[in-house]
């Protein structure tokens, strides 16, 4: 009986119609799952299809045990004379559909899996913008082939909203390669420039001199993440690997891994110990985690209090996730150097933060480098050099790092030493706008003003909003002896308290004093406690000595960072032949004997991503 059932089951071509529609539908769900993304429509419509097909399964097979295809047409089974069933003529047709659809299937399978995806990611940047001002650079030598570049990934969800998903894989991708001395990465600031602008592969690999190109997409759906990754050889465009990795959030960390190895076995390097591994945490707050890290690049009061809200539900997950506690400590330093936070505040708050991730990892170069910038801002500068040495040690090619080297050098009156390290930090991340700002800025300490001018415009032009900008060249300018032109540059100033900086020390050079004077009392009116560091140096440079250690003594009552940076200000020149100058630094650590007991070394990465030795001592 059972054996007569399964043949019937076969005579009528149930088996067969069955196997077409599954083929069918598993082309359909493939089909769906990539134009979903494509044509930005909503990720749901992916398991809609998917249940309509279910649910359409048992209907297909009660409707070929039903009904037989006749030459006449559709006709009821038990209404058809055996003798002229033509089923076995169906059941050809029906063999001809599935291998037809297989092929399909098979073929899709290998478009997806395969076939770089360059046209997948060409597409999802049809949003272009200006394209990006290369960076200056006095000399430019061809790279060498352990140089690569991540470009940020493609969001490919239908929600624009997990954007921060594919951005974070890109930077945590980028932390990850740069943890490898071999290889010479270039930072997030330059990579991202390049974010949704249409501009070529080796373009892009000559404005940053590298040999090698990273790029890819994400895909996230629910707890799904599919994640495409190409490695291009920049000079001739050609592809060297690509993969497709199919997992779920809780395996993000697995598949970085083995993207960076890929990578690392690609470009053929022999790696002197073991291979960085990403530092792994619970998936749901790693997700708050990537999110939280790109809201803060926005810069702005609402994406930090967004931010910090973040990163406490991550601790609130994952007590134990280093990352998050220097995050949240870097938010906080931030937050209080753009008067969002009370300077004694933020910076509090910001050490214990930094202490807690050390606390679960003392190995940690984040928070180390964290500790050194509070400690460089309140003036306790062998603290600093301590903490950055260790972090230098630790990670010796992060470019936080080797910025606040350099600032530390700086403020220790080892100008050449700043400025080596800054024109390092600027090759390897050539169009970062705080790095460009940090050369101006010491090169113009060293008195190279036309350099900072260079250096300055360049920043303008990569970001013409960018606080500062204007006014610090205008510092330049005044300091070169064009007061015109510095003026008109203070005029332009987007930051409020830079410009009421600028406005009082172009106007004393006009000699336009009783305009001086007003700018000075309404600097004076709106910032008194936030920045008498500042206002000192205007009186200073104004040649009013009595004032400006007034003002300097308000300085260290107020806690203000800004003395940090007191030894090499020029603006301070006129007042430092003053008997009272000496004691004053010495009364604040800064004395050039105290200075001298300082040491603070730095290997400076070279081009190539090697180390050559060099000094930072006096």
């Amino acid at each position: 009986m059972k054996r007569g059932f399964l043949a019937e089951l076969r005579r009528r071509n149930v088996f067969k119609a069955g196997a077409a529609y599954l083929a069918l539908g598993w082309v359909v769900v493939q089909i769906t799952a990539t134009l979903v993304p494509a044509l930005n429509l909503p990720s749901s419509l992916v398991p809609i299809v998917t249940w309509i097909g279910v649910i359409g399964f048992p209907f297909v097979i009660m409707f070929s045990w039903i009904y037989e295809l006749t030459p006449e047409g559709l006709k009821r089974e038990s209404e058809v004379d055996r003798s002229a069933s033509i089923t076995h003529i169906t059941s050809r047709r029906l063999e001809y559909i599935i291998i037809g659809l297989m092929l399909v299937a098979i073929g899709l399978f290998a478009l997806d899996r395969f076939i770089p995806r360059r046209v997948e990611l060409a597409a999802a940047s049809h949003e272009a913008q200006t394209p990006v001002p290369s960076a200056p650079t006095s000399s430019v030598v061809s790279p060498s082939d352990n140089t690569i570049a991540v470009l940020p990934f493609v969001n490919m969800s239908s929600d624009k909203e997990q954007e921060y998903f594919s951005d974070g894989i890109s930077e945590e991708l980028l932390n990850l390669l740069a943890k490898i001395p071999q290889l010479r990465v270039t930072a997030r600031t330059s990579s991202f420039s390049f974010k949704g602008k249409e501009i070529a592969i080796p373009e892009i690999a000559r404005t940053l001199n590298v040999a090698h190109v990273l790029e890819g997409s994400v895909r996230k759906s629910g707890n799904a993440v599919r994640i495409t990754a190409q490695l291009i050889r920049a000079g001739t465009d050609a592809h060297l690997w690509s993969q497709t990795y199919d997992r779920k959030l809780d395996d993000i960390f697995a598949v970085q891994d083995e993207i960076a190895a890929d990578v690392v076995k690609q470009l053929k390097l022999t790696l002197l110990g073991e291979a960085p591994k990403v530092r792994t945490t619970n998936p749901e707050a790693y997700a708050l985690y990537l999110q939280a890290v790109q809201l803060a690049w926005q810069g702005n009061a609402a994406a930090f209090q967004q931010s910090d809200a973040l990163y406490r539900k991550v601790l609130a997950i994952d007590p134990r996730y280093a990352p998050a506690w220097a995050g949240l400590s870097r938010n906080l330093t931030n937050e209080a150097n753009y008067g969002l936070l009370p300077n004694k505040e933020g910076y509090t708050q910001a050490r214990e933060m930094a202490m807690k991730a050390l606390a679960i990892d003392p190995d940690y170069a984040p928070a180390h480098a964290r500790l050194a910038y509070i400690a460089d801002g309140e003036n306790d500068l062998a603290g600093a050099a301590q903490h950055l040495e260790r972090a230098l040690e630790l990670d010796p090619a992060d470019v936080d790092v080797l910025r606040g080297s350099a600032l530390l050098l700086a403020d220790l009156g080892r100008l050449d030493a700043a400025l080596a390290l800054n024109e390092t930090v600027v090759r390897r991340d050539p169009v970062n706008v705080s790095a460009l700002y940090n050369l101006g800025y010491h090169q113009r300490l060293a008195g190279r003003f036309d350099a900072a001018l260079a250096s300055y415009g360049t920043v303008l032009s990569l970001a013409p909003a960018r606080a500062g900008g204007h006014a610090l060249c205008g510092f330049a300018l005044l300091l070169k002896g064009d007061a015109p032109a510095g003026l008109a540059e203070v005029e332009q100033e987007t930051s409020d308290f830079l410009k009421r900086i600028g406005l009082p020390l172009a106007y004393y050079a006009l000699g336009r004093k009783a305009d001086s004077d007003a700018a000075l009392a309404a600097l004076i009116a709106k910032y008194e406690k936030d920045g008498p560091y500042n206002i000192a140096s205007v009186y200073a440079f104004r040649g009013e000595a009595d004032k400006a250690f007034e003002w300097l003594d308000k300085a260290v009552e107020y806690g203000d960072p800004g003395l940090s940076e007191i030894v090499a200000e020029t603006l301070f020149d006129k007042i430092r032949a003053d008997p009272r100058w000496v004691p004053f630094l010495r009364k604040i650590g800064k004395a050039p004997e105290q200075l001298a007991k300082i040491e603070f070394k730095v290997k400076l990465p070279q081009a190539d991503g090697a180390a050559a030795s060099a000094s930072a001592q006096p």
